[in-house]
């Protein structure tokens, strides 16, 4: 068969079947010049090597041109903002001023304590309260931060790892108190915590009991929260701690292979989670290659997931992922020129298929946020998606010579890393020995050698300088902010009832010790207002602590 009939064949099944659930935003989209822009288009001569093996259709494997039959056709990638500072109460402000202004999802950024298992009034917690997050610590902060927002009707997002159960069931519980039963709540944990041991720093416990709290998601959220996206597979901060493109891909991919295990392990069935995995890219400043990326990444999953998984349901084959431009591109010099790079990025992010996207604003080197850069951060998104054009087709980038060199390349050289990382023994060893680690620092190293020699120009760092720069309006967290949330917690305190609390930490206790999944004692702990530090402490006082594995 030709692969205009093979087209043809797509359009009439796969297309038609979509488009009668979910109509295209238009009946017909064109150009300026009134030029149809065709869905999908093709290779307009027959004999293009292996193109059903490589590319194929939008929404069938190997996914590699997308993995929904109409895209951005049928409807735009969610907006979702990374957001999230001080109290509850000013973080649901920020939330419901992003709604109105047409974000579609919400992504919610926790302060460093509630992402380490520690409570507002902890030592550890001091100076750091409500600082690069939100601060939650009960069900009572939860209740607020979600208040007026109803959960039936938005998506939400949470970047969080080591106490991403704990966070998980804080938000099932204020769902239910809304009347929103768990099982039509969506929306997605970070949860990835192996990224964490290499690139960014928030675990709490050993690999091992990591996993296993993982996995005890994976199988609850199966049965009780079926919209969930149990866990949200993270190469961003393995790009932000320096890595290469290729090295992103590969670590992030090889983390995905060590979860399935686990998990399969665990006794599940692939195609019982697999279609619930999701991904979390970083889109850098090189155009083409972030574009050729995140089509890569898309094709390998698709391989991995049916030859070294057996996936039948191309659900689990498929690749979904949200995007955040690079925080680690972004400069404290002429801030406003970062509005161009995260342009770029978005751009590259919605040219690759992204499912989701959050914008960096362009003062984010200097401070979190104001609302005027956030509102031109998220602007950025909406006026890609409305006036350049590039969701009209889909995949628009495919039969260049230069953009499918570099998937290809980069499938290769991503391909030989996750071989690599099988002879250490898998993701988790390797990790413990250190591999990926080293080559991330080796990455970064070059990187930042490469700028102060100038062969890197960053505009306005190391060319393109300026005397006396202003300074820009900065959003500052007062210390306010934490003796505000060290007195709610307190008064929280007081009004619990301190029985309950200790029957529901001890079943929690015995679960941890057995092999009982552990996220049915987690929600009872939450929904008597036990804090998220003292349901993570039960966690330590069994599973104990992760030290470091350092490497020069």
């Amino acid at each position: 068969m030709s692969i205009s009939e093979k087209k043809q064949a797509w359009q009439d099944t796969v297309v038609a079947k979509n488009i009668a659930k979910a109509p295209e935003r238009k009946t017909e989209f064109r150009t300026t010049s009134g030029i149809e822009m065709e869905r999908c288009f093709t290779p307009a001569f027959e004999d293009y090597p292996g193109y059903g093996e490589t590319l194929g259709f939008p929404g069938q494997y190997p996914f590699t041109r997308g993995v929904q039959p109409t895209m951005y056709r049928g409807r735009f990638w969610t907006m979702r903002q990374y957001a999230g500072f001080g109290t509850a109460k000013e973080s649901n402000e920020r939330y419901k001023y992003l709604l109105q202004a047409g974000q579609t999802g919400l992504s919610v950024a926790f302060d460093l304590p509630t992402q380490m298992g520690y409570d507002s009034d902890a030592a550890m917690a001091a100076g750091e309260v409500g600082k690069v997050g939100v601060a939650i610590d009960s069900l009572a902060d939860m209740e607020v931060l979600f208040d007026g927002i109803p959960l039936d009707q938005v998506s939400t997002s949470m970047t969080i790892n080591s106490t991403a159960a704990i966070l998980l069931a804080m938000y099932i519980a204020v769902a239910e108190k809304q009347g929103v039963p768990a099982d039509k709540i969506s929306g997605t944990i970070q949860n990835d915590i192996l990224k964490e041991y290499m690139a960014r720093g928030t675990y709490i416990y050993p690999p091992r009991e990591s996993m296993r709290i993982i996995t005890d998601i994976f199988a609850y959220c199966k049965d009780c929260v079926p919209k969930w996206n149990t866990i949200s597979i993270s190469g961003y901060h393995i790009r932000e701690a320096g890595s290469s493109a290729v090295q992103e891909v590969a670590f992030t991919l090889a983390d995905g292979i060590a979860y399935v295990d686990a998990a399969i392990k665990a006794g599940l069935s692939v195609d019982e989670f697999a279609p619930r995995l999701a991904f979390f890219f970083n889109a850098h400043n090189n155009l083409l290659e972030e574009v050729a990326k995140f089509r890569a990444a898309r094709r390998m999953w698709a391989t991995i997931m049916k030859e070294r998984f057996g996936a039948k349901d191309p659900r689990s084959m498929m690749l979904r992922f949200h995007t955040q431009t690079a925080g680690c591109t972004l400069t404290a010099q002429q801030p406003d020129n970062n509005i161009m790079r995260v342009t770029i990025q978005a751009l590259a992010a919605v040219l690759g298929g992204t499912q989701s996207l959050h914008t960096n604003s362009r003062d984010e080197a200097l401070a979190l946020p104001t609302e005027d850069s956030v509102r031109i951060a998220l602007r950025t998104q909406q006026v890609i998606a409305y006036e350049s054009g590039a969701a009209d087709s889909i995949d628009p980038l495919a039969g260049s010579f230069l953009v499918e060199s570099l998937t290809d390349q980069i499938e290769r050289a991503a391909f030989d890393y996750i071989e690599k990382i099988d002879r250490l023994g898998g993701a988790v060893e390797a990790i413990s020995r250190g591999f990926q680690q080293k080559e991330i620092q080796d990455s970064a190293y070059a990187y930042q050698r490469a700028i102060e020699t100038d062969d890197m120009i960053i505009v306005g760092v190391n060319r393109f300088t300026i005397q006396n720069e202003p300074q820009p309006e900065l959003l500052r967290i007062k210390e306010e902010v934490e003796i505000a949330q060290r007195k709610a917690l307190a008064e929280m305190k007081t009004k619990r009832d301190s029985a309950k609390i200790q029957e529901a930490l001890k079943a929690l206790e015995a679960a941890a010790r057995g092999t009982d999944n552990l996220m049915p004692p987690i929600l009872q702990a939450v929904k008597t207002y036990a804090t998220l530090g003292e349901i993570a402490d039960v966690l330590r006082g069994v599973f104990g602590v992760h030290r470091e594995t350092v490497v020069l």
